[in-house]
């Protein structure tokens, strides 16, 4: 019990004092989640396609971080460019500290060349961030007969709940399905999510770097989608205030399943393995995959857990400029 009391107050006490910086909740499965990642990959599929993406965080401390996600996708011709939804949930301290973010975006797709396609995106959303004081425990609430009984001296914050506007930008370019990469910058302006009137509590800028290459490795040279055989090495490269992340891996392919193996550094130590596992039946994908803590963390963290799903709408095809771009789906 004391356990988990403690955990819930290490989870909340950063968003609650002072100045402290917030950082975004992350996926393993990037590629899962592609709206998420880059916004200029809204519509990439052509097709419409609806994407869900659950992660559990550190089991082994009993719910310290669950994350939803789901997001609508689809290219619309005559905007010249894809349509996206997305919604994030992400449940910190046992539901104690709840951030629901829920945003609309546009990517404008264009031919540079015959072979090379871009996209420039923008995303607009409503950051909203609510606290559950009354299920935080202190350590001056604890009566050595009693347990948490008395009151505490913390100072209950102006506000439980702070909605903010939050926008978002991107690019994406894919060379002849060969090479293919994006920069992503989130929390643009830096919004106020703080509990208290007079902390200077914010957002910090997110930027997202992300490049990979699809080989092929039919004996036949075949680009054959419904039969694909390729390996596809991928690096991401993500800062946000003074957090810096790097994850470097690899896809192989062999239809109807994707394997993966990824490595991720946070430049201060050496943080997870990530083995992944996918498979796709028609229009249906599903994924897993489970973070190995490396790091100090790794007796009683528990890892990650995390789960994706995808279907592809079928679509009529028509004569257009613009293609799909082919690009990983985990």
């Amino acid at each position: 019990m004391i356990r988990r009391f403690s955990i819930i107050v290490l989870l909340a006490f950063p968003f609650i004092m002072g100045e402290v910086y917030a950082q975004d909740p992350e996926f393993s499965q990037f590629y899962a989640n592609p709206l998420y990642l880059n916004p200029a990959m809204a519509g990439i599929t052509i097709c419409p396609r609806v994407i869900g993406n659950y992660r559990n965080q550190w089991p082994g401390i009993g719910k310290a971080f669950n994350t939803y996600s789901f997001s609508y996708d689809q290219y619309v011709g005559f905007l010249h460019g894809g349509v996206g939804l997305l919604v994030t949930a992400d449940r910190a301290g046992g539901g104690n500290l709840n951030t629901t973010v829920i945003s609309l975006m546009y990517a404008y797709k264009l031919n540079l060349s015959r072979n090379l396609q871009a996209s420039g995106a923008i995303r607009a959303g409503y950051y909203q961030r609510r606290l559950v004081w009354e299920n935080l425990r202190f350590e001056d609430m604890i009566d050595p007969q009693g347990g948490f009984i008395l009151p505490t001296a913390e100072k209950q914050p102006d506000n439980s709940s702070v909605g903010v506007p939050d926008f978002s930008a991107g690019v994406f370019l894919s060379y002849s399905d060969l090479v293919y990469g994006g920069l992503a910058v989130d929390h643009l302006t830096r919004p106020k999510i703080g509990f208290y009137a007079d902390n200077s509590t914010y957002l910090p800028i997110k930027y997202t770097v992300h490049i990979g290459s699809s080989i092929n490795l039919s004996s036949n040279g075949s680009a054959d989608e419904d039969r694909e055989f390729s390996i596809s090495p991928n690096i991401l490269y993500q800062q946000q205030f003074k957090f810096h992340q790097l994850n470097i891996g690899v896809y192989l392919t062999i239809d109807p399943f994707v394997g993966g193996l990824w490595f991720r550094h946070n430049f201060e130590n050496a943080d997870a393995l990530i083995p992944m596992l996918g498979i796709h039946y028609k229009n249906l994908r599903v994924g897993y995959s489970y973070d190995f803590t490396i790091s100090k963390l790794k007796s009683v963290s528990g890892g990650a857990h995390e789960v994706s799903a995808s279907w592809q709408f079928p679509c009529i095809e028509k004569r257009m400029r613009i293609r799909a771009i082919k690009c990983p789906r985990f």
